[in-house]
């Protein structure tokens, strides 16, 4: 008998819905909490190749607890109204959990974008954004998307440009959007942002014993099995900083078009180099190729890394996984049948509405550069390097007056001489927030016998977070 897959939107609610019945909250405010707001659905005409082609659309706004709402825009084939609601609200609940003071907002376009050239790309995007405009569903002030599946710097870029020739005279207009390029008012660090997320949230775990003795895990990250799903934008600088920065090894990639796995250890790079170069995984010699890449999910490692699309793990696999630790990159890749079964099972979830809100966080630096119109760091770096210039010559000055031939460790003197530019105080600002968050959890996670694991102590933190903000203005 097949067993029914449980929908990302299902899951999402009936996890929250678990949190939230083990909190004290007044009638009603649960499913204030728990609904979407609004969902716009467009559908607009583009003449493209000498005919019309007609777009459908959506922009969830799940809360507006806090504005600007923030949150992604994909584009996929596979958008639907129920999975852009259902990412709205976990962007909610994420934002809640790393305090980032936005409200979650999520959308959508059915398009393939490999189906389409960069010239059709734009005049599709530049369209969208004019619809969304109209209805205020993109602003500075009141609803902010990002990057997100099929979406990057190029199209934040177009919708920015779009944006502000409708809107002339906003002094905001780049703020609009978040992800953009360096040169458009971006900010350093964003493209790997949730990757890099993803690998600081990591790290705060392996500091936590008692965190990780419930995985059965010990020891640093050197040397740990991990197995990555989806080598996208997120999965493969997660992959990469955790191989090269940690020492970990990745032992399987699994892609479209199958795995390639190696006890050994893949060269991150040289298999997106092989991608970029093919297509595909397949070929690449830097391991050992099967077509089933899903399969490879099963295998034995230590940490897995789902970073492409939602319930990749259900029903029909969790029981087969024999990982210990699973960090979702992805939004929603385990179902919540699977989750069950895998917390049966002893395997600890480090849950996506926290491994990648490093996204979100880093959009919410470029939104503050943007409204400030400075560079992060721009002000106090030169004052820095010259403080310490300072005390260096000082020390250099006491060691040759007292003749002890006092030196300073190979290396210190140009580290300590260097001012934070704005990529180091976007990666302090990330490990900051990655770390106060996985604090709040752990503390609902380890001191509430009801909350049973990382998951639901996260909505818990969410849920009290939103709930005091309503609070606040008397609901």
């Amino acid at each position: 008998m097949t067993i029914p897959h449980t929908s990302f939107r299902d899951s999402v609610e009936r996890m929250f819905t678990h949190a939230a019945g083990l909190m004290d909250l007044q009638p009603g405010l649960e499913e204030k909490i728990r609904v979407c707001n609004s969902t716009y659905t467009v559908r607009f005409g583009v003449r493209l190749r000498g005919q019309i082609h007609t777009f459908t659309g959506y922009r969830s706004v799940h809360s507006e607890h806090m504005e600007p709402v923030k949150g992604g825009i994909r584009y996929s084939l596979d958008v639907t109204q129920d999975e852009v609601e259902a990412l709205a609200a976990l962007m909610t609940y994420k934002c809640a959990l790393v305090e980032v003071p936005f409200g979650g907002s999520k959308g959508g376009l059915c398009i393939d974008p490999r189906a389409w050239n960069e010239d059709e790309l734009e005049r599709i995007t530049r369209r969208f954004t004019y619809e969304l405009s109209r209805r205020n569903l993109i602003s500075p002030s009141q609803n902010v998307p990002a990057p997100d599946m099929g979406t990057g710097e190029r199209e934040m870029a177009w919708m920015a440009d779009a944006y502000k020739r409708l809107h002339p005279d906003d002094i905001n207009a780049k703020a609009c959007v978040t992800g953009k390029p360096r040169h458009a008012g971006g900010i350093e660090g964003r493209v790997e942002a949730t990757g890099r997320g993803v690998q600081y949230a990591l790290r705060e775990f392996f500091r936590h014993d008692d965190v990780m003795k419930k995985a059965g895990l010990t020891g640093t990250l050197a040397g740990k099995r991990v197995i990555v799903q989806g080598l996208g934008n997120v999965g493969y600088h997660a992959a990469q900083f955790l191989s090269v920065e940690d020492k970990a090894l990745i032992t399987c990639v699994i892609e479209r078009d199958g795995a390639i796995s190696n006890p050994q250890g893949i060269n991150i790079d040289s298999l997106r180099g092989h991608i970029r170069a093919t297509g595909g995984i397949k070929g690449f010699v830097g391991g050992d190729y099967r077509e089933n890449g899903l399969a490879a999910l099963e295998d034995d490692c230590d940490i897995l890394i789902p970073a492409a699309v939602e319930s990749v793990i259900h029903a029909d696999n969790a029981e087969r996984i024999k990982c210990k630790l699973i960090i979702e990159a992805a939004n929603g890749p385990v179902t919540a049948d699977a989750d069950a079964i895998l917390k049966r099972k002893g395997v600890v979830i480090i849950p996506d509405m926290y491994a990648n809100a490093g996204g979100v966080t880093v959009s919410y630096f470029e939104w503050v550069k943007n409204l400030s119109q400075i560079s992060l760091g721009r002000l106090e770096r030169r004052h820095e390097e010259a403080r310490a210039r300072m005390l260096v010559e000082e020390l250099e000055r006491i060691s040759a007056d007292t003749g002890t031939n006092f030196e300073l460790a190979k290396g210190f003197k140009e580290a300590f001489l260097h001012g934070a530019d704005e990529l180091d105080l976007v990666r302090s600002g990330l490990d900051d927030t990655m770390r106060e968050a996985f604090k709040k959890m752990k503390e609902v996670w380890m001191s509430n016998p009801k909350v049973d694991d990382m998951r639901t102590a996260g909505y818990v933190v969410a849920i009290r977070r939103i709930s005091n903000v309503y609070g606040s203005l008397g609901l």
